[in-house]
């Protein structure tokens, strides 16, 4: 296999001149001989999930105002920096260090004082990595459980059901997502959750089907559900 990289590269370079006259369609990339064509999938579904929580932390923002005032970086692209753009172990000061699960329930905890919307996107965002093994970029060694991506998805569920129903104290919701009683049905969040749920679950099949893995399907009650293990 080495011998066969170092040769396909040897020719790239000898007939770079020829092409660099002419209009590049694509570029040879040397990593792409160690992919197949499930690990193609499964970069571009990590993408994906990616943008829809990007987006949907933009969508809460504008949502919840109230949530950004409480962050220590007042604006909304530096928030998207820090869970987004950055490699980082998912660890938050004002977060407590928490991430996954345990910063989803921080968003429902009434003694929380820090910005939910934050907590909110880190704990889904690093539970989602956590099922693809904390990887966006896979190769032909690399492998996925597709238990962790079906339990991730239920996760999603269970937290968008919290966050539609739980209330604090005053009988308020703890982050506003949907339509308000008086206000135009708004049914984006509902779109955004759809995609987040159905990508997870498709990839679980996909990969159950590839690595003949089966997956332990669970039934909860929304109302007394728990967050399984990722």
């Amino acid at each position: 296999m080495l011998i066969l990289i170092v040769a396909l590269s040897g020719t790239a370079c000898s007939h770079q001149s020829a092409r660099d006259e002419s209009p590049k369609k694509s570029s040879f990339n040397i990593k792409s001989l160690a992919k197949s064509d499930i690990d193609d999938v499964l970069d571009i579904n990590v993408r994906e999930m990616r943008g829809y929580l990007r987006e949907l932390m933009v969508k809460l923002y504008k949502r919840n105002p109230r949530e950004l005032s409480k962050s220590k970086y007042q604006d909304i692209d530096q928030n998207i920096t820090r869970v987004f753009k950055q490699v980082h172990n998912w660890k938050y000061e004002e977060l407590n260090n928490r991430k996954s699960i345990d910063a989803i329930y921080l968003v429902f905890d009434e003694k929380f004082e820090g910005d939910r919307v934050f907590a909110f996107i880190v704990g889904l965002t690093s539970m989602v990595m956590s099922s693809y093994g904390n990887k966006a970029d896979f190769y032909m060694l690399d492998t996925v459980d597709p238990q962790k991506l079906y339990n991730s998805a239920r996760n999603i569920e269970i937290a968008v059901w919290k966050l539609e129903n739980n209330l604090d104290s005053k009988g308020e919701l703890f982050l506003y997502s949907n339509s308000l009683p008086g206000e135009p049905v708004n049914l984006s969040y509902e779109r955004l959750f759809g995609k987040l749920i159905a990508t997870q679950d498709t990839m679980a099949i996909i990969i159950s089907g590839k690595t003949n893995r089966g997956i332990k399907k669970v039934i909860q009650q929304m109302a007394t559900a728990v967050f399984l293990p990722i």
